[in-house]
């Protein structure tokens, strides 16, 4: 458990490291643009909060989790870009089936981020979770 537990908070410094990035590099030059009546100015505190706790547990629970068991880092990564293509895939295709004007474009580069990033996130927290649970081991002897 206190594996699983170091593995999602790694996770979450990472993941909500570069989805800022994203956000703050791609709201004015992407979303703004292309979504202009759809977006709020700023945004809402509790579903974004709820949306990162869900998708971190998944990222930690369903990537990350499994390859840590295996030892093997290209699992993270893998499972995590496919977590990140389904879950933002959902969003995105969901939308462009049911809403009107949704762009494809939008679509295509949140595809794109949601597997970048959930495969980054995963593979860089198996990893520092394999490197500090060696460390850790070291100094215990």
């Amino acid at each position: 458990m206190r594996r699983l537990a170091l593995a999602w908070l790694l996770a979450a410094v990472i993941f909500l490291t570069l989805d800022a990035l994203w956000l703050a590099f791609m709201t004015p030059r992407l979303y703004r643009s292309a979504l202009a009546g759809l977006l709020r100015e700023d945004f809402d505190l509790l579903p974004a909060l709820l949306f990162y706790l869900l998708y971190l547990s998944g990222i930690a629970c369903l990537a990350i989790a499994p390859a840590l068991r295996s030892l093997r880092v290209a699992s993270a990564a893998w499972r995590g870009a496919l977590l990140g293509l389904v879950s933002y895939g959902t969003y995105d295709l969901t939308n462009q089936a049911t809403l009107v004007g949704w762009p494809w474009h939008v679509t295509v580069a949140d595809l794109a981020w949601g597997g970048a990033a959930s495969a980054v996130t995963s593979a860089l927290s198996c990893a520092a979770t394999l490197a500090i649970e060696r460390r850790w081991a070291g100094t215990r002897r």
